[in-house]
């Protein structure tokens, strides 16, 4: 007997997919975004920035590697919601420990599968990010809608992802000491750190600026995250007490504060920009760099012009600075991932920048 579609997702805008549920038996109303990545999934269902957002993967087959217990970007996981075309229950793996709908449903995480995730995603792009709601296919659309007016919009991401307590990730024969501002920090960039040489403490993003220089840090990064930049005033008066004191480097969120920091201005996209080998142009050597994003806020061009910061890379498609630099004051911050997992990596020069900023 043929399989009865028994879960729906509803955008806010009356579009209704009808398909199958996977991972947890569970309602959930948070924005809808897409990544359009081809592989690299485990690492996105546990990246901090998807928090509290239902992400849709454009690739036609996820799950095909399954799962491995050493490719998570955090411990706990966060994003709302999983929309695939179709996913594979059977992966084949020699690292595999299970499958994502087994990851997921761990999770308490909802799915939903076998829906036209290129029609999804046409809309997506056509009308930008917006809220959406999967629900049990027995739920009218009126009623879906309702839920989804009906349901507060969630904020305050960072704080829901930021540790709670200082935690270390130590090296053998460490040359520096990093101070890692965690704003949804991923856990390769920490991997990526102690490649480096260097020892690294991790903090809660509201840590005064005091705390942190008890540390006697040789440099401070402040990772990326989820959420808006002007939802984190602290990360921005804290960078404003750093510069010019020791390294400062910023990625993701990190770039978007960093830029506040030096008085720029934030805007939001409307879908905004989540994939892997996207170009990106370094303005030093003009060598173009294949890396990842993941991002739904972008710096006003127009509001560097005035501020002591250098552009450093730009975006190759649409020409947003994604790259800044005061060599000065020892600042500098890219919005794309440098230790992109599972790839691309030709952007990791970008960590041995940042120690040889400490070495000098």
């Amino acid at each position: 007997m043929m399989k009865q579609p028994n879960k729906k997702l509803v955008l806010e805008s009356g579009e209704e997919f009808v398909g199958y549920g996977f991972g947890a038996d569970c309602p959930s109303v948070c924005d809808i975004v897409f990544n359009t990545s081809v592989v690299g999934y485990q690492e996105i269902i546990s990246d901090p920035s998807y928090t509290d957002q239902i992400v849709v993967m454009t690739y036609p087959v996820i799950g095909n590697y399954g799962v491995a217990d050493e490719d998570f970007e955090t411990r706990i996981p966060s994003i709302g919601g999983l929309v695939v075309r179709e996913h594979c229950e059977t992966p084949s793996n020699f690292r595999s420990t299970k499958s994502i709908a087994e990851l997921i449903e761990e999770l308490s995480i909802p799915g939903i599968y076998g829906i036209d995730t290129r029609m999804l995603t046409r809309i997506l792009r056509r009308k930008g990010c917006c809220r959406a709601a999967i629900v049990d296919a027995s739920m009218s659309n009126e009623e879906a809608l309702k839920l989804i007016a009906d349901t507060p919009r969630k904020s305050d991401a960072v704080r829901k992802v930021s540790c709670r307590k200082r935690w270390y990730s130590r090296t053998p024969n460490h040359r520096f000491d990093v101070v890692v501002v965690d704003c949804g920090v991923k856990h390769n960039i920490i991997r990526q750190l102690n490649r480096c040489g260097c020892n690294v403490v991790i903090v809660p993003f509201d840590t005064p600026y005091e705390d942190i220089m008890a540390f006697n840090p040789s440099g401070v990064l402040i990772s990326s995250g989820p959420g808006s930049p002007m939802d984190v005033p602290q990360v921005v008066d804290l960078i404003c007490e750093l510069r010019g004191k020791l390294p400062v480097f910023g990625i993701g969120l990190g770039y978007l504060l960093t830029v506040l920091a030096y008085g720029g201005v934030c805007c939001e996209e409307p879908c905004g920009n989540r994939r892997s080998n996207h170009p990106v142009k370094n303005l030093s050597n003009n060598h173009i760099e294949m890396a990842a994003l993941s991002h739904r806020y972008s710096v006003d061009v127009a509001s560097l012009k005035s501020l002591p910061l250098e552009a450093t890379h730009i975006d190759m498609l649409d020409g947003k600075v994604v790259g800044v630099e005061s060599s000065a004051e020892r600042v500098f911050a890219v919005q794309h991932h440098p230790e992109g997992a599972p790839g691309p990596n030709d952007s990791t020069y970008l960590f041995d920048k940042f120690i040889k900023l400490m070495e000098a």
